[in-house]
């Protein structure tokens, strides 16, 4: 069976809020690689490991599955290191990749905000990868080394990436209520929740992390009322902070929202929200941010080490020849926090998947940087490196007035550290973290001393 050409973009317009790509089947970005990929299907599965024994790295046929970020970046990331063979993208939305913290951001705020891009359609086509837009991968075996997607194709590989990211995970109890539920997770989920949020409506936020923090933050913006439901103690509490759950619960109050703790929605009505201790939270819409999980279905089916993520070597590896995973889905060691762990973030998508696509074309490229992101919310700018939860907490600077740091500590090794607004001080955090260097408590207790100093020592 021949293979259909892949989708190419061929317009984009935005209009009233809402994003359309227009797309046509035309002549695949790479005729040969098309062709050479389906005369590899009618080969003995014998035959194509004698090849592969013998192939060049840079010729071997490419196949991602899962066209986010990390996707994207790791098929620039091959052309750029080099790679000559056929690359192919996968990807099940509608829409060129994108970078996913602008959801919860900027698409909220801003009516006439335009989505950012990995890179626009001609660059694709500039790097000669086949680009397949609204298609889902549902099956892979390893022995035929094809992938099959929905529509009945199959595409041949000869390395294959998996940067299937996460699913949100959905709350079955409220999903089938009279009360409207958003999750937010993909660019129409972001369009669609713009929408939404009109001034004076009432909005339930389920969830204080990362997500719901920074969608609050947008919908007061809007004019919206607010109220922040979270089952543990604190806001942000898995980055397991005093100091910065203190912080969060003070900026947000001062804002205006509304903030519940240590409780859970347990029923909808058209009003709005019950709550396990029999309290009321009045809504018209609620937002569930209750965290994700990683889509390993096909990893699954390849006998991949997938329980809670593909796990991988620093190399961005699985345990099967030729099987590489990076970004949300990719299981990695993290020294900081002396554990296994996905690690969610835009850095790691990024570079994560940079550094997989080189060792993908035998350019071994270790990857071990301690995870980083940050959050805007209003004006403030909140970042994290490491594991702040690993080691004692060492605070400077003044929580209240809010611009401080921390630092964690654990057997005299920086593990992590946060900063709120003072984005300098996190470019020596994250490097104290990546060095191991060991430092003195009495020293980072110091607030004369400037953080930089410690990297000279």
């Amino acid at each position: 069976m021949i293979a259909a050409a892949p989708l190419r973009v061929t317009e984009f317009t935005l209009q009233t809020g809402m994003i359309v790509f227009i797309f046509a089947v035309k002549t695949p970005l790479s005729v040969t690689a098309a062709t050479s990929g389906n005369a590899a299907l009618r080969e003995s599965p014998r035959e194509r490991q004698r090849e592969r024994m013998t192939l060049d790295p840079q010729q071997a046929r490419i196949v991602i599955v899962g066209a986010g970020q990390a996707g994207a970046r790791a098929a620039e990331a091959l052309r750029a290191a080099g790679h000559r063979g056929a690359v192919s993208l996968i990807g099940d939305e509608e829409h060129l990749p994108y970078e996913r913290p602008q959801l919860s951001k900027a698409i909220l705020v801003d009516r006439a905000s335009n989505p950012v891009l990995v890179l626009q359609h001609q660059q694709w086509s500039d790097l000669d990868v086949a680009l397949y837009t609204s298609s889902r991968a549902v099956a892979a075996d390893l022995q035929r080394r094809v992938v099959g997607l929905a529509n009945g194709q199959e595409l041949a590989f000869d390395r294959l990436l998996f940067t299937t990211g996460t699913r949100v995970r959905r709350l079955p109890e409220l999903d089938n209520g009279p009360l409207p539920v958003r999750y937010l997770r993909c660019m129409n989920d972001a369009l669609a929740l713009r929408q939404e949020l009109q001034p004076g409506r009432r909005i339930a936020l389920i969830g204080g992390g990362v997500v719901g923090l920074e969608v609050a933050s947008a919908a007061i913006r809007r004019g919206c009322h607010v109220t922040i439901i979270e089952k543990a103690e604190g806001l942000l509490s898995q980055i397991g902070s005093g100091s910065l759950g203190q912080y969060l619960h003070q900026l947000h109050a001062s804002k205006g929202a509304k903030i519940v703790c240590n409780a859970v929605a347990k029923r909808s009505t058209s009003r709005g929200l019950e709550l396990d201790d029999g309290s009321f939270v009045p809504a018209d819409l609620a937002l569930a941010g209750v965290g994700v999980e990683p889509v390993t279905e096909l990893a699954q089916q390849l006998g991949l080490d997938s329980q809670h993520g593909i796990r991988v070597t620093s190399s961005g590896a699985t345990h099967a020849d030729g099987i590489f995973a990076a970004g949300d889905v990719a299981e990695q060691w993290s020294r900081s926090h002396d554990r296994w762990m996905r690690i969610e973030n835009w850095a790691n998508a990024q570079n994560q998947a940079i550094a997989t696509a080189k060792s993908m074309t035998n350019l071994a490229t270790a990857y071990d940087a301690p995870s980083w992101f940050w959050s805007d919310q209003y004006d403030a700018n909140i970042q994290v490196v490491g594991n702040p939860a690993g080691g004692e907490e060492i605070v400077r600077g003044d929580v209240g007035a809010g611009r401080f740091v921390t630092i964690s500590v654990r057997d005299g090794e920086v593990v992590g550290g946060i900063t709120v607004n003072s984005a300098r001080d996190m470019a020596v955090l994250r490097r104290l973290v990546a060095s191991r260097k060991p430092v003195r408590k009495s020293e980072l207790e110091n607030p004369a001393l400037e953080l930089k100093r410690l990297l000279a020592a």
